[in-house]
């Protein structure tokens, strides 16, 4: 099979697992809205404190979001033990990683755009008229996160204490990426808003960079 249509093949089981079970996006967003919630009733945010603040809480809220989602990606396949017959069944092992980062940065945007609207109303943030922008820093921003995710959750699903050492791996990686969604929201969510291209720039350089060492050096990460 070529590499596009075992991707594709693939990118289908993953999704059919997810919505008939639904564990990973209802774990997901109860979380996001718990976090969002809980903080606006904590800091009583005011409209210039919101602009300032809430974007920082909302990328930190997807980040530890991410890393719950992120957990399990390949640990199922460890305890069904198909990530050998997955291995069989294509010609090329990099299928495996785009199937996963591909599902894994649907069901983030899922989450993102899902709670915006919330975000929006519980910080007093008006969204759409850079609803577009956004959703292009929210699409960058999840890809990074579910490259360097998905290459770390086949590594700590072959380790001892996996539970613990994804997300001591996950954060200070993304620790980059966090910062540089969360500049680019804040000047959009400003008082005059604005796309600040240099951390746009930054989020395709580093979704290019991870995607390549994924690509090159991704079959050595599924060796038991």
């Amino acid at each position: 099979m070529s590499l596009l249509s075992s991707t594709t093949a693939l990118l289908g089981k993953e999704l059919r697992t997810e919505f008939r079970s639904r564990e990973l996006l209802t774990t997901t967003v109860v979380f996001i809205l718990m976090v969002i919630v809980l903080f606006s009733f904590t800091f009583d945010p005011t409209y210039n404190e919101s602009r300032r603040f809430g974007p920082g809480l909302l990328w930190l809220a997807f980040l530890f979001a991410a890393s719950l989602m992120l957990q399990p990606c390949f640990l199922r396949e460890q305890n069904n033990d198909t990530l050998s017959a997955l291995r069989l069944s294509v010609s090329d092992p990099f299928a495996i990683f785009l199937a996963k980062l591909i599902a894994n940065t649907l069901f983030l945007l899922f989450t993102e755009v899902l709670m915006l609207p919330i975000f929006a109303v519980l910080y007093n943030v008006p969204v759409l008229r850079v609803l577009g922008q956004l959703l292009l820093v929210f699409f960058l921003g999840s890809l990074g996160v579910s490259i360097a995710g998905t290459a770390l959750s086949a590594i700590s699903a072959q380790a001892r204490m996996r539970e613990l050492l994804l997300p001591l791996l996950l954060l200070p990686l993304l620790t980059p990426v966090l910062v540089a969604s969360t500049q680019v929201t804040v000047g959009l969510l400003d008082a005059s808003p604005f796309l600040e291209w240099k951390g746009v720039g930054f989020l395709v350089v580093f979704d290019v960079i991870f995607l390549t060492a994924l690509w090159l050096f991704g079959e050595y990460l599924l060796e038991e």
